[in-house]
């Protein structure tokens, strides 16, 4: 069941960046490591105008990430449905600014804040990293299990589960684009709806 949920997840963290990938023109709401890598080549190039998006987009995913963990914290057996619920009301508001018309910053550093708080959701399960909102570890995860199962020194097709953790990114990716290109002022919608279910869903649960 956490194996599902935290496909789901992913998904709706590559639907996510892509919007805002499309949005910003070239950065990203969940990829940290590709902002870091813009903000590196204007401080190379001098370049300071170009420095104030990336910080605020790394910035805004540290306050999430640090927001979630911390009510993650709090919330006890309540975790999971406390920082799903938070994640929907952010994913929300940034679908409102969106159909709203608002400014192009505004709803993609409330995204980056959403996503740096989705990594706090869920744990490693049988050592796959679920629910994140980046795939470069568990891309390494998959070749250092496969090595050992072909060596015999690990499970066999354990492997496989991090490659499906990559494939819902990128199908949640195709996802976002495809609904963007259609309807941008709605791409937000599915997102938003889906984490309201989980949440209301795992609340019951927990309850």
């Amino acid at each position: 069941m956490q194996l599902f949920l935290g496909f789901l997840l992913t998904a709706v963290a590559g639907w996510v960046d892509a919007i805002g990938f499309l949005q910003l023109g070239g950065l990203y709401v969940s990829f940290m490591s590709g902002n870091s890598t813009q903000i590196g080549v204007g401080l190379g190039k001098m370049d300071l105008p170009t420095l104030v998006l990336p910080l605020a987009l790394v910035g805004a995913f540290f306050a999430g990430a640090f927001v979630g963990n911390l009510l993650s914290l709090l919330a006890g057996r309540w975790c999971l449905s406390a920082v799903l619920g938070m994640i929907s009301c952010l994913v929300g508001l940034a679908f409102w600014s969106f159909d709203q018309g608002g400014a192009i910053h505004s709803p993609t550093l409330i995204l980056a804040g959403a996503m740096g708080a989705q990594n706090s959701a869920l744990r490693r399960v049988n050592g796959i990293r679920t629910g994140a909102t980046y795939v470069t570890g568990t891309l390494f995860g998959a070749g250092q299990d496969l090595a050992a199962a072909v060596l015999g020194r690990g499970p066999r097709w354990r492997w496989l589960l991090h490659l499906l953790a990559w494939a819902s990114l990128v199908a949640g990716a195709a996802g976002g684009a495809a609904m963007y290109n259609y309807a941008s002022r709605w791409s937000l919608a599915i997102p938003t709806a889906v984490l309201v279910l989980l949440s209301g869903a795992i609340a019951i649960r927990e309850r």
